[in-house]
């Protein structure tokens, strides 16, 4: 079966801010409470979805939550007008409301799990929305999460959509930015490998001491389940503990996967040599890993400048391309090692950079911004058209950003009024645009 890995990338939100909400993400708290720019922050997001599909790579996109969650403040207490609630929730409850008005969504990594078809038993491509229950303000987004991919990937012959997992932190589960799919063509079954932080239920396991582990075993091995894969297709890997406590919070700030190549970290994973040589067994001949030494990169810089929280991708003409935000080229360490890799031709022959750095200064980077899904000639048809990220959308949502988001947002703006009403009138033209239908609740009254 011919199939294409698609790009489906989140879009910034009218509320992207820095509010510093995500405990162990070193960028989001070192820039807490600087003023953000959400209309660059989404045309820079926007851009890099432009430049990829003109490198020939099927992309789409992902709308973002209705933020600020008016219903879920009033689920915390708060009542009266829409105004009165942001008021009351300003005054008495501020990192409450902060958490009810993050973008973070726009990081759809953390959207969902995707197996493609050529890997389920049902032969079709199955979708888990991540229930994100570590962080208070990203566990209120699966709800949304999945009437948009419902309404994205809207056929039961192609697609098969599971709830999020239940709500408990024994089965916290962080979407794709934890597993990794190899394969020697997009089409073909592959292996689909589950990066875990900690065990739920075992706390005599190795886990991080300093931040949370995000992403359990029990989460990762239920997903495996739901989703139909079989043993032999499957590699379950637990994070390097030490990694996550520098700041490593998801598996794709320290590695990165794309059909028979794995491009990590030398400490990214607990008993590594492990987990090699699993991958290579169920791969077979023609499987590679490009691991970097520690003396060469350090975590710290590989967490800074966000080396492995890139897209690596096999373009239309057999180039691989590591997609790289503009921060790489800041550290030299990391640069003269980027310069290196391409000279010794081991299978990324091309760097490609972008400037994300509102995303960046949030704590999130190419990776970060997409969700992959393959997809069959047949299962493209059967997508939703209208998120496909065309000549024409690209001109369509630029000029509706442009239209509707503001230049500069600091925490004291989430409770003004207008931003919720300018917010709801951005997202009701874009379901439109994107033909999405009544997924946010404030059209569903």
């Amino acid at each position: 079966m011919i199939a294409y890995e698609a790009n489906f990338d989140g879009l910034v939100g009218p509320t992207h801010n820095y509010s510093g909400l995500s405990a162990g993400n070193i960028a989001s708290l070192t820039h807490s409470h600087h003023a953000s720019n959400p209309k660059n922050a989404a045309l820079q997001g926007l851009n890099k979805m432009k430049a990829l599909a003109n490198l020939g790579l099927l992309q789409g996109v992902i709308a973002p939550q209705i933020r600020p969650d008016i219903k879920m403040l009033r689920r915390l207490g708060f009542s009266g007008s829409d105004r009165r609630v942001l008021q009351q929730a300003a005054q008495q409850a501020p990192k409450l409301l902060t958490s009810c008005c993050s973008a973070s969504s726009m990081w759809a990594a953390n959207a969902a799990t995707v197996s493609p078809s050529a890997d389920t038993r049902d032969k079709r491509i199955h979708f888990t929305p991540a229930n994100l229950v570590s962080h208070f303000h990203r566990s209120i987004e699966h709800q949304t999460t999945s009437r948009i991919l419902a309404a994205m990937f809207n056929d039961d012959n192609h697609f098969c959509h599971h709830p999020p997992l239940p709500a408990s932190e024994h089965l916290g589960d962080e979407g794709a930015a934890n597993h990794m799919r190899f394969c020697v063509q997009h089409g073909e079954p592959g292996v689909e490998m589950f990066v875990f932080g900690r065990y739920g239920f075992d706390h005599h396991q190795s886990a991080p001491q300093r931040y949370p582990a995000r992403q359990t075993y029990e989460a990762s091995a239920a997903i495996a389940r739901l989703h139909q894969l079989a043993p032999q297709q499957l590699v379950m890997a637990q994070q390097n503990p030490t990694v996550i406590d520098h700041g490593v919070f998801h598996n794709d700030v320290i590695a990165v996967a794309n059909q028979q190549m794995l491009f990590c970290h030398q400490d990214a994973f607990l008993d590594q040599a492990n987990v090699y040589q699993q991958l290579h067994h169920k791969m077979g001949i023609g499987f590679s890993i490009i691991e970097v030494p520690n003396d060469v990169v350090s975590v710290n810089d590989a967490v800074s400048s966000y080396l492995f929280n890139s897209q690596l991708v096999t373009l239309p003409n057999g180039d691989v391309s590591l997609i790289l935000p503009q921060e790489c080229q800041h550290n030299a360490c990391i640069w003269e090692y980027i310069q290196q890799l391409l000279q010794a031709q081991v299978g990324i022959n091309r760097v490609d950079l972008f400037d994300l750095s509102q995303s960046m200064q949030n704590g999130g980077g190419p990776a970060c911004l997409r969700l992959k899904v393959v997809l069959s000639d047949k299962e493209q048809q059967a997508v939703n058209p209208a998120v496909f990220l065309t000549e024409t959308l690209f001109k369509r949502l630029r000029d509706w950003i442009d239209l509707h988001y503001r230049d500069r947002l600091v925490e004291a703006d989430l409770a003004d009024p207008l931003l919720l009403v300018e917010s709801h009138t951005a997202l009701d033209e874009l379901t439109y645009i994107l033909k999405l239908g009544s997924v946010y609740d404030f059209q569903r009254v």
